[in-house]
């Protein structure tokens, strides 16, 4: 069993102007897919907190899976993306172009996420959109992939044709 955690980034929610529907959503669907939920949070639209709390989940809570809600916009605070890159060593592409190209088939405006992925020592770090329905979305079309990236990661699986693709 993974362990995961869910880090919503939102101005309005860290304020305490609206709850955060996100992060619940992507919670359960870890849970249910498998995953043991660490834990859920919640920052502000500011990169030094998000990067901050991304190492701190990663290093010190040993999460094998981060994911992000929010902020991977074009509005001026959305930063999500940058504070990603910029405490991962290495990144990884196909993920966010997965959900990007699954989401096209929602919406014409799949094409404006910002989001990322990349890997932090043995953490996986996943951007997810801000909005419960794009959240779930997107997370439903990489979803069945990531066990595999994180049993290579782990070290547990180092065959890709051992694991054939569900």
């Amino acid at each position: 069993m993974f362990k995961a955690a869910v880090l919503t980034v939102s101005d309005r929610s860290a304020r305490g102007e609206r709850p955060d529907a996100s992060g619940p959503v992507v919670a359960a669907m870890l849970e249910q897919a498998g995953y043991q939920v660490l834990c859920t949070g919640l920052v502000p639209d500011e990169q030094p907190q998000i990067e901050a709390e991304l190492c701190r989940l990663s290093d010190q809570l040993g999460a094998d899976l981060v994911v992000t809600t929010g902020g991977t916009g074009f509005a001026p605070r959305d930063v999500t993306p940058e504070a990603t890159i910029a405490v991962c060593q290495r990144m990884t592409p196909g993920i966010p172009e997965a959900m990007r190209y699954a989401s096209m088939a929602v919406t014409p405006r799949a094409m404006l996420s910002r989001a990322q992925a990349g890997i932090r020592g043995r953490t996986l770090i996943v951007n997810l959109p801000g909005s419960p329905k794009a959240a779930r979305e997107n997370l439903e079309a990489v979803l069945p992939s990531l066990a595999h990236g994180l049993e290579m990661l782990s070290g547990v699986q180092a065959d890709c044709a051992a694991h054939p693709a569900p």
